[in-house]
């Protein structure tokens, strides 16, 4: 028994709301970078599953996520070090506290 594409794009779907809703209603730097990580994997899901049901022979989609999961990682490395950057200067990483990096 095959699993059907309206399955994989709920949970898709689900995904993409739960890191919108987390990026904007977090406040710390890491739940925000946590919340765009959940959105870029929910890409990733719907770039296979298209490739499997639209394109079942051929590797687009596929090289697409993987693709995607490398730009991810290197956002994600950028990202970690802006934070520890800013603990640094700051010895906090909320997002209301930034203000305090234009003096």
């Amino acid at each position: 028994m095959e699993i059907q594409m309206q399955y994989y794009l709920l949970v898709s779907t689900v995904m993409f709301f739960a890191g919108v809703y987390g990026f904007v209603t977090r406040r710390n730097l890491i739940a925000i970078l946590l919340s765009i990580e959940l959105i870029l994997n929910a890409v990733n899901i719907n770039f296979a599953v298209f490739n499997r049901y639209l394109f079942p022979g051929q590797m687009e989609g596929l090289f697409f996520s993987i693709f995607s999961i490398a730009i991810a990682a290197a956002e994600t490395a950028v990202a970690i070090a802006i934070i520890v950057n800013i603990y640094r200067n700051l010895k906090n990483i909320e997002v209301k506290n930034l203000d305090e990096l234009k003096d």
